[in-house]
């Protein structure tokens, strides 16, 4: 008898919610590109290479979720979401992965200090880019803030509110490499 009961109360545990960012589709790569840039996989703070959505609570105080996670690891969520926004929004370039060696290709370097929702009721991207051309000299060094206020409470709209301020991230990077003249 009491081993029927540990069991109901072991499958009785909830799995955790499982959450993935939105993101835009990849677009066709140009016929004529005038370039190759190379999206090499963003670098995440510490604290947030973590399986939970990470909640600051104050001004100092930050909890990864237990209940509420991430469907697939951040860092490839990101690469996937900015990669498809820079080939939307940069439509002469292809925009690929930094895997392999193209001559003459730029590279995208992301490090991503904050993505995290806020106690203020914001969803916060911020970072730093750098554009690196082939032989490794550095063209750019610019950081990126964006954030997005939640429309309501909970974590779906908390998702959508990060995915919103990394398209906001990756619009801003987008509009320095385009008035940069990286590839003229």
């Amino acid at each position: 008898m009491a081993c029927l009961l540990v069991t109901a109360c072991a499958s009785s545990v909830t799995p955790p919610a499982r959450y993935m960012l939105t993101s835009g589709q990849l677009t066709n790569a140009p016929a004529q590109p005038v370039g190759t840039l190379r999206l090499s996989a963003p670098r995440l703070a510490h604290y947030l290479d973590v399986d939970g959505i990470v909640m600051q609570l104050d001004d100092i105080t930050l909890n990864a979720a237990r209940e509420h996670q991430w469907a697939e690891g951040l860092g490839r969520q990101l690469e996937r979401g900015l990669r498809a926004r820079l080939s939307q929004t940069l439509p002469s370039l292809r925009v690929v992965r930094a895997e392999g060696s193209q001559p003459d290709a730029l590279t995208l370097r992301i490090e991503v200090d904050q993505f995290q929702g806020r106690f203020d009721g914001l969803a916060v991207a911020s970072g730093q880019w750098q554009l690196v051309n082939a032989e490794g000299e550095m063209l750019a060094m610019e950081n990126f803030y964006a954030e997005t206020t939640l429309e309501e409470d909970g974590y779906p709209a908390l998702v959508r509110a990060l995915s919103s301020s990394w398209d906001q991230s990756a619009e801003l990077i987008a509009e320095e490499i385009r008035s940069g003249a990286y590839f003229n």
